[in-house]
């Protein structure tokens, strides 16, 4: 029955893969502007071989079925703003460096939000409290680009601690690193001190207390067995969150990523680099999302035992 529910799950998200790259494939033309306008007025002549060349002469419905032809066939085609390059090409080049800052940032949330949440639902402290809230609401309000320009006047401009851009070594990824980390760490945080807090309230936590156990034995032996599910779940939300805030990150540090090729395609209508980057980040969410159902069902035998009729 797992099997079942986790196909019918996969072909959903394919299913809501393709309706995205059709959606952007026709947006994206019936933007304003083209991928050869330019200061001056090219001639007719000129445009209608450029338009020849690259397939935009031809009905927009057309065009969709080359380049689902051509997609099926691992063509992915060139790129209108580096012609001598293809679109493979450059995402096999940017994509490492993307799913690098976000595995560093996906990593750095979970591993300071979880024992965070922990804290704080174990001790429930007056001043903790206070200071983690304040923290959280920070951390969820405050826009990337807001976190980012005040880490690097920090680090970079006042203290010299840290290069404020560019992808050259690991001094470099902090910055992107603590920017794009801040807000799902405050959701971890948050889900995961208040999965401890209704766990605590359980009966077999009471009758575990009630048989004499301290309190340390009572959290780690007991109630974090069953309070850091609901976390898995956030899995793939949280890799959702992380690449498409990947774009502004990418931006504002220079990091020459997915996430800035695909604004740079996007605002000079580069349609094949921009089809290409959509469908690889979709491909990921999708791995990412299935990679957290099989994460939840394999923490939780409840998911992978077949419902039974009362």
């Amino acid at each position: 029955m797992m099997l079942e529910l986790s196909l019918r799950r996969l072909g959903h998200s394919l299913f809501v893969l393709a309706v995205l790259l059709a959606s952007v494939f026709f947006l994206i033309r019936f933007a304003p502007g083209g991928p050869f306008d330019t200061d001056r007025v090219l001639p007719s002549e000129v445009r209608r071989n450029i338009e020849v060349r690259y397939g935009l002469d031809a009905p927009i419905a057309i065009q969709f079925g080359r380049w689902v032809r051509a997609t099926a066939s691992g063509d992915l085609g060139q790129s209108f703003q580096h012609p001598d390059r293809a679109v493979a090409e450059i995402l096999s080049t940017a994509f490492p460096r993307s799913l690098l800052l976000g595995a560093l940032a996906l990593t750095a949330a979970f591993v300071l939000g979880v024992p965070l949440g922990i804290h704080s639902a174990a001790t429930r402290r007056p001043f903790v409290e206070r200071a983690l809230r304040t923290l959280l609401l920070s951390s969820v309000s405050l826009p990337g680009f807001v976190v980012a320009s005040l880490l690097i006047w920090v680090f970079s401009i006042r203290l010299h601690w840290l290069p404020p851009a560019l992808w050259e070594g690991p001094a470099y990824w902090i910055l992107p690193t603590a920017t794009l980390m801040l807000r799902p760490m405050a959701l971890i945080t948050r889900l995961m001190r208040g999965s401890v807090m209704d766990v605590l309230e359980e009966d077999y936590i009471r009758t575990a207390r009630a048989k004499g156990l301290g309190a340390n034995a009572v959290l780690w032996r007991h109630a974090l067995r069953n309070a850091w599910i609901p976390c898995i779940g956030l899995l793939g939300p949280v890799a959702a969150q992380l690449v498409t805030g990947s774009f502004l990150v990418e931006t504002i540090f220079q990091i020459p990523g997915m996430g800035r090729y695909f604004v740079s395609a996007v605002l000079n209508r580069d349609y094949p680099l921009v089809m290409g980057t959509t469908l690889l980040f979709g491909l990921t969410l999708v791995f990412f999302n299935a990679l957290g159902e099989f994460l939840l069902a394999w923490a939780d035998p409840r998911l992978r035992e077949p419902a039974r009729n009362p």
